[in-house]
């Protein structure tokens, strides 16, 4: 099964399991069945509860937050991660604040889906992975999910907890086969790469390189929940590793890498480095893209220039 099959599977069984569940987005409706076709089928199984929208992120996430105060479930699909900025106001302000105001007297069951990332040459406005933004926002969960992680229960916890949570899909892993392997299955590795998302498939092909050209022993860690960041996790996860390398296809700074870098403050020494994106927008031209955002090059001589680093 392809991960955007699974994503659709997931919306199906969200509609089916609650008669008041709704998902709402823009061009949704079959027989297009949205920019990605995750909510293919959606409209003809459910007619009444799959509602195509007007170009307006805010209205949309808006008109959800009302729903969901009405005890009605929502979906909503943003359809490009970009404009995850158009419903800031609702994502901050409102959703994510409104069970605290009210002592946990009300809930806000809101699940708001984003494609982010880049390499298929969208250009500055289309090809942006923005969840930094949103780490960190009280009562607001962010989750990032690839071709490696357990997307079934993922979307099914999302939607269980009756909580706000912005999911995070990278757009390349919707065509990718999910693979349940084991990517850290290394028990006293020479260096670990953490990251999240589309950058998964980046460092386990980086991870498969560096063994068959370097014997090096490099395990990946990917963390699927981006906010609350649970630090103890990771830190257990990284264990007496002595060497870190974190990999997001965001703009550095304030981000992924600065979460990483707390957790090796209370750890024993480590050295530590990161691979991001470029400090300027991103380009319109696919290759240029490509080689700016993290790549198996990239992370390979990352990974090579932090442990020669540590050996000198």
């Amino acid at each position: 099964m392809r991960v955007i099959e699974q994503i659709n599977a997931s919306l199906h069984g969200f509609m089916a399991g609650d008669a008041g569940a709704h998902v709402i987005g823009e061009d949704i409706l079959d027989p297009y069945g949205g920019a990605f076709k995750a909510t293919k089928g959606l409209s003809t199984a459910f007619p009444d509860r799959v509602l195509t929208s007007p170009i307006s992120e805010a209205a949309i996430v808006g008109v959800a937050t009302g729903m969901a105060l009405k005890g009605k479930p929502v979906c909503v699909e943003i359809m490009f991660g970009d404009f995850i900025t158009l419903c800031t106001d609702q994502l901050i302000n409102h959703m994510s604040k409104l069970p605290w105001v009210y002592d946990e007297q009300i809930a806000v069951p809101v699940v708001v889906r984003a494609p982010m990332g880049g390499k298929r040459g969208y250009g500055a406005t289309h090809s942006q992975s923005l969840e930094k933004h949103f780490c960190g926002v009280p009562g607001l969960t962010v989750v990032a999910v690839s071709q490696f992680s357990d997307i079934e229960r993922i979307y099914a916890d999302a939607f269980a907890a009756k909580t706000p949570h912005l999911i995070i899909e990278n757009k390349l892993s919707y065509a990718r086969r999910i693979e349940a392997r084991d990517i850290a299955p290394h028990a006293d590795p020479d260096l670990v790469l953490v990251t999240y998302g589309g950058s998964t498939e980046v460092c386990v092909e980086a991870a498969a390189r560096l063994a068959d050209e370097e014997e090096l022993r490099a395990n990946v860690i990917e963390v699927t929940t981006l906010s609350p960041f649970d630090r103890a996790d990771l830190a257990q996860r990284i264990g007496d590793c002595p060497a870190v390398l974190s990999v997001e296809e965001g703009a550095d700074g304030w981000g992924f890498g600065a979460e990483v870098a707390r957790v090796l403050v209370d750890m024993p020494a480590r050295v530590f480095a990161t691979v991001t994106g470029p400090a300027h927008p991103i380009p319109s031209s696919k290759s240029w893209e490509t080689a700016l955002l993290p790549n198996g090059d990239r992370v390979v001589g990352a990974a090579i220039d932090l442990l020669l680093g540590r050996r000198q």
